[in-house]
Parts: structure tokens; sequence; C-alpha cells
């Protein structure tokens, strides 16, 4: 059997096909970046990350240059295809992440940080780069891990519970605004027809699942995965009776959280003694 023709000879994986695409479609106009930037309206200093694939960019900057460039839809697909491309993720989660976006319903316990799911940017790049990520590979997982909110959007989501250990919410960013964001932002989740969220106080005492993060994915054939994940190391557990177990504990924790309209009025209560910023 002959080989496979090459037709395009560019990347098959879609970050870097996304910023060849835009790299491409720029020269062939003959366009500067900084002419880009000047016409479109965007810094750009934007346009030669995107390009250099630093950053993937919103899709309004993308359907901009969908529009400029007299390619509908086709930026903003291959953009899709980036932002949900699982080998952006670190390998020992690229399994995990593939399975999450085929969840019809998904389950979560967080220790002290709220779930990847429900994380702001500021949030997310403090987290990160308090574990040694900096530079390019920061922003690359940032936009990662942001990406994944999308999971959660739309009228075909899939149902969200998420148990708040108290934890979670006594312990602030530095960065007073980003904390003060991502409050506000579990306090809006928590208000959607899909999301559901409870917090367990600390007087609720000891339990199972005091050192360990916990989500449980419910997919398409029926079957529960669970990943448990620790200060050490993540486990993805696919057996079904560690699996059983493991529900079964995160079920007794969830009958010691608050009721969902109270977990809320908690979650306010940490808003408002959030410290203003000192005027400038």
């Amino acid at each position: 059997m002959p080989p496979r023709r090459v037709i395009t000879g560019r990347s098959q994986e879609p970050r870097k096909r996304f910023a060849e695409e835009l790299r491409l479609l720029r020269t062939e106009r003959g366009d500067s970046l900084r002419k880009l930037g000047e016409v479109l309206g965007w810094d750009w200093s934007l346009f030669g990350k995107m390009e250099s694939g630093q950053t993937l960019g919103s899709p309004e900057v993308v359907q901009a240059l969908d529009q400029y460039y007299g390619t509908p839809g086709l930026l903003l697909a291959l953009w899709e295809l980036a932002v949900g491309d699982p080998t952006q993720f670190k390998e020992q989660y690229r399994r995990y992440m593939m399975l999450e976006a085929e969840a019809v319903s998904l389950w979560h316990y967080g220790v002290s940080r709220p779930p990847g799911l429900l994380q702001t940017v500021g949030y997310a790049r403090e987290a990160l780069a308090a574990g040694g990520i900096k530079g390019q590979e920061l922003d690359q997982q940032v936009e990662a891990r942001i990406g994944r909110r999308k999971l959660l959007d739309g009228d075909d989501a899939p149902p969200f519970r998420g148990i708040l250990s108290e934890a979670v919410l006594r312990t602030p960013l530095r960065e007073v605004r980003a904390w003060h964001e991502q409050l506000e932002y579990l306090v809006e989740a928590s208000q959607r027809s899909n999301v559901t969220l409870h917090v367990l106080p600390f007087s609720a005492g000891s339990h199972g699942l005091a050192s360990t993060d916990l989500m449980f994915l419910r997919l398409l054939d029926g079957r529960t995965v669970a990943y448990a994940e620790n200060d050490v190391r993540g486990e993805l557990v696919e057996e079904s009776s560690r699996v059983e177990r493991l529900h079964r504990t995160y079920d007794a924790v969830r009958d010691m959280a608050l009721p969902p309209a109270e977990s809320r009025k908690f979650i306010l209560r940490m808003l408002e003694e959030v410290p203003c910023e000192p005027s400038t």
C-alpha cells in the first residue's frame, strides 16, 4: 500500500494548526502585525502572540479575523478545536480531560481550591504559578484551564454538583481584586440551572475526604469514573468497586454540607468580608 500523501503539510495539532493558518492568511494578504492591529482595533502584539502559539485569543477576536480575511467560520472552527485540544494539558491529565469533555454529569469535592471548571483567569494564573509554571507554558496552561469552563455553558451543558470545603472560601489569592472576582464567579455559577454548589463548613467535623479533591464523571455508556487528587499525585479510578466506595464517601460528605441556598449565602458572606482595595 503506498504511503498516505500529506495534502497540506501543515500541522495536525489543533493549536499549531490554528497559529499556522493565522500566519498564512496574514502573510498572503501582505499585512504587518501593526497594520492588522490598526485595522481591527486590537493591540498588534496580541496577533503576534496568537501566531506564535502563546495565546489563542478570544472568540470575538477570531470572529473579527474571519470577517477580515473573508473566511467565514473557518478560523472560529479551528479556534474551537484548539481550545478543546486535550494535548495542551500535561500527559497525566489528558485521558481525564477527554472523559470530562464527554461526561453527561459531574460531581466534585474541593479541599482547598475551587474546581477547575469554575476558576477565573486570575485564580488559575496564581494557582498554576504557585506550582512553578511560568512564561509561555503558564499562559498556555491558564488558557487551557479557562477553556474548560465552556463545558458548563449553553442549553445542553451537563449538570454539575460541587462541594466546597470552607477552606476553599477562606484561602484567598494574594491579589484582592482577583479573589473578589473568583468569589463573584462562584455566586454567579451557583445561580445557573445546571450548577449546584454546597459549602461544607468547618463545623461539620472530620470526614472521609479531608485531604482529597475528587471528581466523578458519568459517561454516555452509563459508567462512572472518578479522579482523586491530593498534594502528591492524581489518579484516574475506573474500577467500578473503587468508584462505588468513593461515591459512598462523597454522598456522606454531601449529607454534611449546607443546602444550596444556604451555601450561596455563605459565599456571599465571604464576598462581603473581602477588603476593599485602596482608592487611587
